[in-house]
């Protein structure tokens, strides 16, 4: 399996690489992102674009994958409402209307989040964006299109968010999560569980288009996975 991966240098982008490194199935991973990764390794290869809006000069290069990943998004604290939906909106349906062309048969999954608002009506305005990429996305011709609908995070293996906020309060939360996990099991997922859920999400399939947190464990916990 041949897998496109957005976003590579972000927390959760950063888990769905290290396990698609490691999965024996994964015969090459692309990223896409506006900065190297940093990593080595046989099985991948890199495009490093400034402009994730036109992707004509690297057509060629996005052809011939049967999953994308796209982990690429950033917080909305602080940001205008137009810049974010055009940082989430537009940026994410540039990438998809051009590889839904290229790649007819190939397997979307979207990192979304817990709250995301499918009625784009909603008070809360990254709810409402969320929700309008969601949408759009499920409307384009992809062989299947999942979206990933997180709640809290952890990190592992390394991994850092690239938000100084996020990062410290990690930091802070990082003694008492164990025992949160075993009291919210269905709520905290680990970046290495998001990358494996992503990983059967491609290669089986999901009994639904909008995962939950909870949706997304069960992937990872049924007996094939």
């Amino acid at each position: 399996m041949n897998v496109l991966l957005f976003g590579a240098t972000g927390m959760v982008g950063q888990g769905a690489l290290r396990e698609c490194l490691l999965d024996p199935d994964v015969g090459l991973v692309e990223t896409v992102g506006r900065t190297p990764t940093g990593v080595q390794n046989a099985k991948l290869r890199e495009i490093v674009r400034r402009d994730l809006f036109d992707y004509g000069p690297v057509a060629a290069e996005l052809c011939g994958f049967d999953a994308c990943f796209f982990c690429l998004g950033v917080t909305s604290r602080g940001l205008p409402e137009a810049d974010y939906h055009r940082v989430t909106y537009e940026l994410t349906l540039a990438a998809a209307d051009t590889l839904v062309r290229l790649n007819p048969q190939m397997t979307l999954v979207f990192v979304s989040g817990a709250g995301s608002d499918s009625t784009e009506r909603g008070p809360l305005m990254w709810a409402r964006v969320k929700g309008k990429t969601e949408n759009a996305l499920l409307r384009l011709p992809f062989r299947a299109a999942y979206m990933f609908r997180p709640a809290f995070i952890q990190p592992l293996h390394g991994i850092r968010s690239k938000t100084p906020l996020y990062r410290h309060f990690y930091a802070v939360a990082q003694p008492v999560l164990p025992a949160l996990r075993r009291l919210l099991p269905n709520q905290i997922l680990t970046t290495e569980e998001l990358g494996r859920a992503m990983l059967v999400a491609a290669k089986r399939g999901a009994p639904k288009s909008i995962l939950e947190a909870r949706d997304i464990r069960r992937l990872i916990d049924s007996p094939a996975a």
